[in-house]
């Protein structure tokens, strides 16, 4: 009789419970969403190019690092920790070449604060030739 009781008070009105559950996570959720913001850097891009051959196109020295995060954390962030760096190096023919920017920062650190870091752009792309021939 108990138990049929129980089951009664928590059934009794469950559209309502049901909604004002969902209600809540939704609130959660927005201010978590609310309190996450966007702080962009730019830092210096350590590029890598092959001994063979020669760059014909411009060769990026920075790029714009995205942080994401908890306002009150990301400007904190210093952004002489974030290094960049793009590598070139295995590139053996001439033509165009892309690679991605790779990121290295203290990703313990980073991650226990719940802060990403991106790049942008997140490749580049370069035209290489011979060092002998010039177009």
């Amino acid at each position: 009789m108990r138990l049929n009781k129980a089951m009664q008070s928590l059934l009794y009105n469950w559209p309502v419970k049901v909604l004002s559950l969902v209600f809540a996570l939704l609130v959660y959720s927005f201010i978590n969403y609310a309190t996450i913001t966007d702080r962009v850097v730019t830092v210096p891009l350590e590029v890598h190019l092959p001994d063979s051959l020669i760059a014909q196109s411009l060769v990026p020295t920075t790029v714009k690092v995205h942080i994401k995060g908890d306002d009150s954390l990301i400007y904190l962030v210093d952004p002489s920790a974030i290094h960049a760096s793009l590598d070139f190096s295995s590139v053996t023919q001439e033509g165009i070449a892309s690679r991605a920017v790779v990121l290295v920062y203290d990703q313990e650190v980073f991650n226990r604060a719940r802060i990403a870091l991106s790049a942008e752009p997140q490749q580049f792309r370069v035209l290489f030739s011979r060092l002998g021939s010039s177009e």
